[in-house]
């Protein structure tokens, strides 16, 4: 790593933000919009104005060197009339600005000066603040005088308080470093491939690579990714460690191996980032910033919680944060993200780093930092996850429910209806097409600009209409339909060659119109939220075929992929496949007897704890019941639709160890129950596995299919076949979760035993047997329990 590089904005903002906390409506500026109007400014300035002018120093603070950058939007280095200009857009009205955020943004100017009059020799200059206000297009200009030697005073004032942050995080980094340089391995020996694991993900960190990791249950992968990743963080080869995931559990299962470390002697700063909706205090619900005293004077509190917490904790879990956020009377969602800047590992959703509207600006606002390494777990999960991450939804729906409701309070204004009428006119105008042909949805292959003008207009209305109105219901649904179309006008900034609009009417009213932007491919979007760090490991129990994942999450032509075999010995799980039965839908009432009887077969081979799996309720119900009415002395639980919390942790209950009797339960293929639980040894024997899975027939899966098609890809794999197998995969690795676990792994689908599927199995499934009638079936699972 290089000199260790500030950013001058957040050099600036950390030491001088103060009061309350403004979590009010974001404004309707994109950075697109925001970079659009900042590139009209500087076009109207003289031709010796240098635009977006690079401005660095090279400075002591905390008896190490830094490097202070940053950007000043434009500048003349005339020594007559030498002029730094910033320029700042919002939709708040000049005179309603804040003191502190003007502060701030005179603060930046006055940096940029001390720096540009070392280098060009001057001694006084002109700082110009340019602020444009978006709903009014007013431009306010205000110029101050500075010289050289307040500029160069008012910097050192900054980095003397800056540098006391530093020497705290210095402190911090060398114990964190210290710690790590006698780190031992947190278990008296590798599992079989942990060692190989581990040396790859050493590797690839080293070499600035992207790896995709296929590592079956059993491998230990959080350990085998966190402690490699751990060590040459202590050799300074990055400064922050990203663990993403998908799931809460598996956001526990890394907090859990840090605490491990930990016990070993580590000593390092983790924080777990819990979504804004599950951490907010129950007293801030439903109140307004100004009247929440959580964000009352929150900048005023936040340094000293800050220093509090981080000298005070390690793991920094929900729960420790929501303790520290009570003591200094902080928001606790902000105050995490504020904390995170002094953490080491920072466990997190995938959205933190992959969603264009939500993801951390803190850390990710520039195209690239060496500082970054990003673990991605379960990352099979991110396919789907980044399509809809970048893909949006506007229905009229919830815009007829508010026309209904503005026509029906005559003490409102007219104003909101006429261009809430608008927006529906549009709509109806762009679907008409869809409607006189008498479908119910159609595709278009562009994006539709007229109609996200449409959208746009109402945007730039209701956020002006919204700030002049007292809180209400109408208001709140009126914001919450704001937010959909701006998420909307988002999406719409992305909308390339991989997307597809689509344009849809409800069956049964073609009064209720929907439009879809639909992201086929995010892997380019991906690529660029992987390269903000120098390096990331994807990895998963079930990553294959490898290459199919690395096509669609973002892989280059130099990625690495690395595929292990399972540490668990191949003889203690049986995977059979049976060629008699077809579970296409036209052949399942045929089959059904044979179902019936393959699950019979299977757990009856030994007492025990059995899991089924289908692939639609529809299915598991017409299953499950015909099960239960041929064999009303066998127990059995089912999955059903909808369940909370309490109704899923008895479902996996009644899976107990050393079970007397057999019980059979019933689940969805690709559901809460094929991944994410975990029943080791007895407590789960054997899993069925009805169909292979495929995803619906739909009108995006068949777009997935052509547009893969187009890229001379293989179209049907892409869409359905390999998701589909992976949720096969997932399901059959709730089965060996241990060493000395055993079972059968029963697949009933004659399509399993074609070579386009056996091609795609991974490694240790390559024991496969195919049984071609139910006797055959017997004396397989016979065999196989009386040889353990």
């Amino acid at each position: 790593m290089g000199t260790p590089k500030i950013g001058i904005r957040e050099l600036v903002e950390f030491v001088l933000r103060a009061g309350n906390l403004n979590a009010s409506m974001n404004s309707q500026n994109t950075a697109a919009e925001g970079a659009r109007i900042h590139r009209m400014l500087q076009k109207q300035r003289a031709s010796h104005y240098e635009k977006e002018y690079t401005l660095e120093k090279t400075i002591e603070m905390a008896d190490r060197t830094f490097i202070v950058h940053g950007r000043a939007d434009g500048v003349i280095r005339d020594t007559d009339h030498p002029l730094i200009e910033e320029i700042k857009t919002s939709d708040a009205l000049f005179e309603d600005l804040s003191e502190n955020t003007l502060t701030l943004y005179w603060a930046q100017a006055k940096v940029y000066a001390a720096i540009l009059m070392e280098q060009e020799s001057l001694t006084e200059i002109t700082i110009q603040l340019t602020y444009y206000q978006r709903l009014t297009e007013k431009i306010t200009q205000t110029e101050q005088q500075i010289t050289l030697a307040d500029a160069q005073a008012f910097l050192k004032s900054l980095t003397d308080e800056y540098a006391e942050w530093l020497r705290f995080r210095e402190e911090l980094h060398q114990q964190r470093n210290d710690s790590i340089q006698t780190l031992p391995f947190p278990f008296d020996q590798y599992r079989q491939g942990q060692r190989e694991l581990a040396a790859v993900v050493y590797k690839t960190i080293a070499f600035h690579k992207h790896l995709w990791v296929e590592a079956p249950t059993g491998t230990g992968k959080t350990i085998s990714t966190l402690f490699p990743s751990i060590k040459a963080m202590g050799e300074d080869k990055f400064n922050r460690l990203f663990y993403l995931t998908a799931k809460q559990s598996t956001r526990q299962v890394a907090e859990g191996a840090i605490s491990l470390l930990k016990q070993k002697g580590l000593r390092i700063k983790s924080i777990t980032l819990t979504a804004k909706d599950k951490i907010t205090f129950p007293d801030e619900v439903g109140l307004q910033p100004e009247d929440n005293p959580y964000m009352i004077g929150y900048y005023d509190r936040l340094k000293p919680a800050i220093k509090d917490m981080v000298a005070n904790e390690n793991l920094m879990t929900r729960q420790a944060i929501e303790a520290y956020a009570k003591k200094h009377r902080l928001d606790p969602f902000e105050f995490s993200l504020d904390a995170s800047l002094f953490c080491d590992v920072i466990i997190c959703d995938y959205n933190y780093l992959f969603d264009p509207q939500v993801y951390l600006q803190r850390f990710f606002a520039i195209d690239h930092d060496d500082d970054n390494f990003f673990l991605i777990d379960e990352a099979h999960n991110l396919v789907n996850r980044s399509r809809d991450m970048y893909s949006a939804e506007v229905s009229s729906a919830p815009l007829l429910k508010l026309i209904n409701q503005f026509k029906g309070d005559d003490e409102l204004s007219e104003a909101p209806l006429r261009h809430l009428q608008a927006l529906n006119r549009a709509f109806r105008k762009y679907s008409k097409p869809l409607r006189d042909s008498g479908d119910t949805s159609t595709i278009f292959p562009e994006e539709i600009t007229s109609l996200n003008k449409a959208i746009r207009k109402l945007t730039d209305y209701l956020h002006d209409w919204m700030i002049t109105q007292p809180k209400s219901d109408l208001l709140d649904e009126t914001l919450d339909y704001y937010f959909s179309c701006s998420s909307y006008l988002k999406i719409a900034d992305y909308y390339d060659e991989t997307y597809r609009t689509k344009i849809a009417l409800n069956e049964r009213d073609d009064h209720l119109i929907s439009f879809k932007q639909i992201c086929l491919d995010p892997s380019a979007f991906l690529k660029e939220s992987l390269d903000k760090g120098c390096g990331a490991v994807l990895f998963s129990a079930t990553l294959s075929p490898l290459d199919y994942y690395q096509r669609v999450l973002g892989g280059d032509d130099d990625s690495l992929r690395y595929q292990l075999t399972s540490p668990f010995p191949p003889e203690n799980q049986e995977i059979l496949i049976t060629q008699y039965i077809q579970t296409t839908y036209q052949h399942r009432q045929s089959s059904m007897a044979n179902i019936l009887m393959s699950i019979h077969t299977l757990v009856t081979g030994k007492t025990g704890n059995y899991l089924i799996f289908l692939p639609s309720y529809k299915f598991l119900e017409t299953v499950s019941e015909a099960f239960q009415s041929q064999y009303p002395d066998i127990d059995v639980v089912v999955q059903t639709g909808q369940m909370a919390e309490p109704q899923r942790e008895a479902f996996v209950r009644h899976f107990q160890p050393n079970p007397t009797q057999t019980l059979v339960g019933f689940a969805i293929l690709g559901g809460i129950f094929s991944e994410g639980i975990d029943l080791r040894a007895d407590r789960l024997i054997g899993v069925g596995i009805v169909s292979v899975g495929l995803p619906g027939i739909s009108d995006e899966n068949n777009l997935l299919r052509d547009y893969f098609d187009e890229q001379n890809q293989h179209g049907f794999a892409f869409s359905y076949q390999i998701p589909g197998l992976n949720n096969v995969f997932q399901a059959a690795g709730r089965l060996v979760r241990g060493s000395h676990d055993t079972g059968i792994v029963l697949l009933m689908d004659q399509r399993f035993g074609a070579n386009r599927y056996t091609n795609l199995f991974p490694p240790h499934w390559q024991n496969y047997q195919r049984v071609f009638n139910p006797d055959q079936l017997t004396q397989r699972v016979k065999q196989f329990w009386q040889n353990k």
